[in-house]
């Protein structure tokens, strides 16, 4: 019997286990409009993908971005825009996402070149600007009122209007967003980036351009925050200054560290707890900022990894 390396053996758990994460996970997203709102579903599938991007650029690259929220914003004003305009709901959503990547293009050039609380400084002072842009460009973006009441037009036969068929159009959306944020980890250019974070020197003495690395990581996490941006104008169907505010980068922060950094699957279910769990207290009509600070001051004392990262740690240690 041919008895594999301990590495080789480490490896294979590894891969057991992201298939186990991979497989319960998309279950759960099959059956979740089952068990709960549709339309509250959908936003965990926009939340989660938010968190995913955010996670690419900070548990991934070491980039701690404050101003995540001017991607997912740009992308839901420029979604509601064309949405409002007579254009499809897939041609919105590139649009949308085409947006924040354009946005992302000087952010990301000016921003990687810092580190450190200087890097997230940049990205929140960014933020701010479009969150003031989106406050009085009224003639676009409606102001304090925001936009509301477009359309969702059907696509291939699916009613929009039905919101279970939007969340299953979102899910296979979601698909693709968590898709090209797996592979990109798990791809040459990903072991690379991750070797950047490490150790920036080393990885520069070997060749790699640090800030090249961190610049195309940028542009890939701001275009899946555009695109879960318009998930949730999707799902919506109505967009508020709420979407560009600096309170949205730090919620995303949150979630991504109450699920575990450098998961991917952490980031999804760190959304859904935060979402869940404000929607029951919301219900039972008890204080959400209070509670909510308190269940995530316990989970960076007791579970410093994150919920995933830390049950991923007890079962390689049995």
């Amino acid at each position: 019997m041919t008895v594999l390396p301990r590495t080789a053996a480490r490896t294979a758990r590894e891969r057991n286990v992201r298939a186990a994460w991979l497989i319960g996970l998309g279950i759960v997203l099959l059956i979740l409009p089952r068990l709960i709102y549709p339309v509250l579903a959908l936003d965990i599938l926009a939340w989660g993908l938010f968190a995913v991007a955010f996670d690419l650029l900070f548990g991934f690259s070491g980039l701690l971005s404050f101003g995540h929220a001017a991607f997912w914003g740009t992308s839901a004003y420029v979604t509601a825009f064309l949405l409002g305009h007579g254009q499809s709901v897939p041609v919105a959503m590139l649009g949308g996402t085409g947006a924040a990547l354009l946005i992302a293009v000087p952010v990301a050039f000016l921003s990687v070149r810092s580190v450190g609380i200087y890097f997230s400084m940049i990205t929140l002072a960014f933020a701010q600007m479009l969150s003031f842009l989106a406050l009085q460009w009224t003639d676009v973006t409606g102001g304090e009122n925001g936009l509301q009441g477009f359309a969702r037009p059907g696509f291939l036969g699916l009613d929009f209007s039905d919101s279970v068929t939007r969340y299953y159009f979102a899910l296979a959306v979601f698909a693709v967003g968590f898709y090209i944020a797996y592979r990109t980890i798990r791809s040459p250019f990903g072991q690379a980036l991750q070797a950047v974070r490490d150790n920036e020197q080393r990885a520069q003495s070997i060749g790699y351009n640090p800030n090249r690395f961190k610049f195309t990581a940028f542009l890939i996490s701001a275009t899946l925050a555009g695109l879960a941006g318009s998930l949730y104008t999707f799902g919506h169907g109505v967009v508020s200054l709420e979407v560009v505010n600096w309170r949205t980068s730090g919620e995303v922060v949150m979630m991504t560290l109450l699920g575990g950094t450098t998961t991917l699957f952490g980031p999804v279910i760190g959304a859904g707890l935060v979402l869940l769990l404000r929607d029951v207290l919301t219900t039972a009509n008890l204080p959400v900022g209070i509670v909510t600070g308190l269940v995530f001051v316990l989970v960076v004392l007791f579970f410093r990894r994150g919920v995933v990262g830390t049950v991923q740690g007890w079962l390689r240690r049995r």
